[in-house]
This record gives C-alpha cells, structure tokens and sequence, in this order.
C-alpha cells in the first residue's frame, strides 16, 4: 500500500508539473523562465566567440556520443567490480532500462504538442534570433519544429534514476551532472526550452519511471531475461 500511495504520489507531481507549464500564461512561471534563458544564451552567441564555438561543438550529432559514454563509464565503475553473476545482473539491466526508454518515448508521444524551439518561436515573432549553426557554419543543431518534451534529457533521467535504483545515491549524483552537462547544450544553442526538459522529461519520468521501478516490473524483466539466457541469479538480489 505505501509503494502504490508513493506511486500515486509522483503521478500526481507529473501532472500537477505539467499543468503549471500547460496552462501558463505569457507572464507566469515557465514561459518567463523559457524566455529568459534562451535570450540570455542567444545574446552571449552574439558576444563571446569561445562560448560561440562551444555551443556549436556540444550540439554537432557526433557529441551525443560523448554522453553515452560518460553514462557508459559510470556503468563501467560498477560492472568491473561485480563477479560473474552481478555482471549478467547488469546486462540484463541495461536492457531492462533500455526497454523503459522505449516504453517512455511512446508514452511521451501523447504529448507531442509541435512544439517548435525558441530559435523557431522568435524567429517567427520577428525577433532578431542568432542561430549558432549560421554564426559557425558548423552543423549543429540548434532549431527544432517539434522539441516538447525533450527526448534527449527523458533519456538521460531514466538513466540517471536507474542508477538510483541499483547503484545508490552517489551514482544518481553522477547521473544527474551527466543530464545537466549533456542536456544544457540544447538549451544554450536554442533548439530546446528549458521546460522542454524541466517539465517535458521530467513529467513523463515521474509517471512511467515510478510503474517500473517502484513496482517489481524491472526486477521482473530483469530476472526473465535472466531465465532467457540461463543465467544464474545472484543470490544478493533474488
């Protein structure tokens, strides 16, 4: 009873998170901060060549890579420590926890609004946008014609949680300065909202995250696909 009342309880925080940005007027709360954050970042485009160059790099497609490894290393700290038994554990995690990305992305599909990004959004309201792409001549990517919520940051908390989950506090830490430093480049080149990720991700995060891993679910695909590739159990975890 007190996992499906936490269960609820983050349901609840997802959708009352949401409605504070849905429903929002111009003034309130997110589209100040969204405002403000993109023209803050867009103005030092303009000012600050190193900035500049730094935001071009962080949003060419080949950096996505560099966050994968990052959460590829913190997996790594953990799974060379582990005997034989705990590293099959791990595997059949990080399916399991790629799995949960997939059921994520479709439940984030519902709320696809088309949303387009700011560098879009003003662009349209004839405000003078820069595109760091065209400051550059580097592709990067700093526009979007659909960026709500933000599939980049979902990916990067399910991670993040997982690590919380299976490895404790310090390696949710470790996750979560992974998912600001990798999902702050979009931000900072305008092709996402802050709220893209602030409310998108983490809404659609705080309902499907808490169905598996407060539930049995993770441990249930975790120990079938154990089962599948007649792998022992460890004793530690069953």
């Amino acid at each position: 009873m007190k996992k499906l009342l936490l269960i609820l309880l983050f349901n609840l925080l997802g959708v009352l998170l949401f409605f504070s940005w849905f429903h929002a007027d111009v003034n309130s709360f997110w589209p100040v901060v969204d405002k403000n954050v993109f023209f803050s970042f867009n103005q030092l485009l303009g000012e600050n060549e190193t900035f500049r160059y730094l935001v071009a790099f962080t949003n060419l497609r080949f950096f996505d890579v560099f966050g994968f490894l990052a959460m590829a290393l913190v997996f790594l700290f953990h799974f060379i420590k582990q005997d034989k038994d705990h590293r099959h554990f791990m595997i059949c995690m990080g399916i399991t926890m790629l799995l949960t990305a997939v059921i994520a992305k479709q439940f984030a599909m519902t709320l696809d609004f088309d949303r387009p990004s700011p560098t879009l959004h003003f662009s349209a309201l004839g405000e003078n946008v820069l595109y760091v792409s065209k400051l550059t001549d580097w592709p990067a990517k700093d526009w979007s014609k659909s960026c709500f919520p933000g599939d980049h940051g979902m990916c990067l908390i399910i991670f993040c949680v997982y690590m919380l989950r299976y490895f404790g506090f310090k390696s949710f830490l470790a996750g979560l300065l992974i998912t600001v430093l990798f999902s702050l480049p979009r931000v900072m080149s305008g092709a996402h909202w802050v709220s893209d990720i602030a409310v998108g991700a983490v809404t659609v995060n705080l309902v499907v995250l808490s169905w598996i891993l407060i539930t049995p679910v993770s441990d249930f695909i975790i120990s079938n696909l154990m089962r599948l590739m007649r792998w022992k159990m460890p004793s530690s975890v069953q």
